[in-house]
């Protein structure tokens, strides 16, 4: 019997080698020889170091030095993932501690979501990453100040979604309370209806040259309202990481400045999101699929709530568990779209 993939061939018996090398490595961590695979498949080794040699030949696998075992290359586990994994079923304990946080009536939805990735990211040891809706999706409703003192003061800005941010303002005795007043009514005769992530442009083009015309100490009010909404709009934009540093638990990434690239995409929000989605379900971006590293792998899905799309991604290593992080995330979905 035989797979075919593309124009390339393999028997059974090389998939079963190839699907034995994969998972084996994944769990060692080392280079696997044929002697192990000889025990599972019953065959002499002869048979087993033939079909590596071909498997290697055809680029499925590859060798880390000339006497030792054989390694996954990218395109083996590219085959792997599409031709031999076999989901695996989450535990008892796993799907407990999900339960948990899904039934508890205290959490929103974007809370528990959050959560839920903090949890899967202890249980893999990787990376979790949810992108929920833009900020785009959230258009200003009004902007309130309640003064506190004479130097501090709380901004509070409201969008049309219901989202709340409140911000406290520290101003000095030459800036006062009337200006701050005015330019509040400014932005909310101006500036309503207006996306919170495009709020700071018109601040900038629209709102700062009237506000310089008539108030002395614009500049540092003009500078307290672009902070407000520039930190508003990063808090909308729903951008969670969980697990950032477990990267550095992965022999892989033992280099220093390949590990410091790697954390400085991560604060890329919009890399998850460039992928080309390839199927609506489960997309898996392995190596250099991945645009962040030939080591790392990128498994995704999109979610939609009410008309509203987010994702939820785990980064790990290219020989991460296939097959348990896209149960936990199946999961995952699957309640968040209940």
């Amino acid at each position: 019997m035989y797979c075919l993939r593309g124009d390339i061939l393999i028997s059974k018996r090389q998939s079963d080698v190839l699907k034995i090398i994969v998972e084996e490595y994944i769990k060692s961590i080392k280079p696997v020889g044929s002697k192990s695979i000889c025990d599972i498949l019953n065959c002499s080794s002869a048979t087993v170091r033939n079909d590596m040699a071909e498997l290697e030949e055809l680029g499925f696998l590859e060798k880390t030095h000339i006497s030792s075992g054989r390694i996954p290359s990218e395109k083996g586990y590219r085959y792997y993932v599409d031709t031999l994994m076999e989901p695996k079923k989450m535990t008892g304990e796993d799907m407990l501690k999900l339960q948990t946080i899904f039934h508890n009536n205290d959490l929103v939805l974007n809370d528990a979501i959050n959560k839920s990735m903090e949890i899967i990211s202890e249980m893999t040891t990787y990376t979790s990453i949810v992108l929920g809706k833009s900020s785009s999706s959230n258009k200003l409703k009004r902007v309130e100040i309640v003064p506190l003192n004479e130097n501090n003061l709380i901004a509070i800005v409201i969008t049309d979604k219901g989202h709340v941010e409140n911000k406290n303002i520290t101003i000095n005795n030459n800036i006062s309370i009337d200006d701050i007043k005015k330019t509040v009514d400014l932005i909310n005769n101006l500036l309503v209806g207006t996306p919170i992530d495009g709020i700071s442009e018109k601040l900038e083009f629209e709102i700062k040259p009237i506000i310089g015309k008539y108030i002395k100490q614009h500049e540092m009010i003009y500078n307290a309202f672009y902070n407000v909404f520039n930190e508003f709009t990063q808090k909308t934009s729903n951008f969670h990481f969980s697990g950032k540093t477990n990267i550095l638990k992965q022999p892989e990434f033992d280099d220093s400045k390949k590990l410091r690239n790697i954390i400085e995409k991560f604060e890329d929000n919009h890399l998850i999101n460039s992928f080309e989605e390839t199927k609506n379900g489960i997309n898996i971006y392995i190596g250099s699929e991945s645009n962040i590293d030939e080591d790392v792998t990128i498994i995704k899905t999109k979610y939609s709530i009410n008309g509203d799309d987010g994702t939820i991604a785990i980064v790990g290593p290219k020989r991460m568990e296939y097959n348990k992080v896209i149960g936990l995330l199946e999961y995952i979905k699957e309640k968040i779209e209940r």
